[in-house]
């Protein structure tokens, strides 16, 4: 863990990130530094997380764990260690996923426990050993979804099964820790996030007009869409917001295609 401030004097609302370094996770990051959240980034990606630490080091206060949260030992850590620096945790925001896109055939039950371990038993686990913790400053938790929890493509068995659990746990998590703990969930859909990579893969997106256009909202999603909405259901105004699932996709799931 390396501190992207000086101090860890309580002075404000904390928030553990899980996936942090990349993608929607690292969106978020951004976003909650903005909004004066000091941040735990806790990523498996070692380069990806210290590249984040390190772009978002003068946005406000940060620290960065390496961990993989599919194990419960590094998910009761990744909460310990920031009791132990930050003193307390108001927020956490479970975004952590990972995708192995195969013909079912082809999927191995090593490969499909692998994608559940990480997608939703570390949700799970990071939810456990947070939840004390939130429960003592009426913090929240987010859990990111997908819209693949109520919809498909072909081969993303083991993607859309932790998705759709994802979405479960989160309202069995609202009623199990409520009133002294929120939780919701965000579902999203189409995001691009070429620009929000680590470095050595980081590119320009490559969109057509149909991709666009094809959504009713008229444009592909940005992972900005997703931290915004992020740093509303942990904010006091989604006081009596718990339990929800939020699917953020440009309308794509409202829109029946026929061919």
């Amino acid at each position: 863990m390396g501190p992207g401030g000086a101090s860890n004097m309580d002075r404000g609302r904390v928030a553990i990130v899980t996936g942090g370094g990349q993608g929607i996770g690292k969106a978020i990051v951004k976003r909650l530094l903005e909004e004066h959240l000091r941040i735990v980034i806790a990523e498996m990606d070692e380069d990806a997380g210290r590249e984040t630490l390190q772009e978002y080091h003068g946005l406000g206060e940060s620290v960065f764990m390496h961990a993989d949260i599919s194990e419960e030992a590094a998910a009761e850590a990744v909460v310990r260690e920031t009791v132990a620096y930050f003193r307390r945790v108001d927020v956490l925001i479970n975004n952590a996923g990972i995708c192995i896109r195969k013909p079912l055939a082809k999927v191995s039950l090593s490969e499909w426990n692998r994608v559940l371990a990480t997608n939703l038993t570390g949700a799970f686990l990071c939810s456990k050993y947070s939840a004390p913790y939130l429960a003592r400053t009426g913090g929240s938790i987010v859990n990111i979804a997908s819209t693949r929890a109520l919809m498909s493509e072909p081969d993303t068995e083991a993607y859309s099964a932790s998705k759709g659990g994802v979405v479960a746990l989160t309202h069995s998590l609202a009623l199990s820790l409520g009133p002294k703990v929120r939780v919701n969930c965000i579902s999203p859909g189409w995001i691009e996030l070429s620009g929000w990579k680590k470095s050595g893969t980081r590119q320009s997106a490559r969109l057509s007009k149909t991709d666009h256009t094809q959504h009713p909202a008229g444009r592909v999603g940005r992972p900005e869409d997703s931290a915004s909405l992020a740093a509303y259901l942990i904010s006091p105004d989604a006081g009596f917001v718990t339990g929800a699932n939020f699917v953020v996709d440009g309308g794509m799931t409202r829109k029946m295609i026929y061919r």
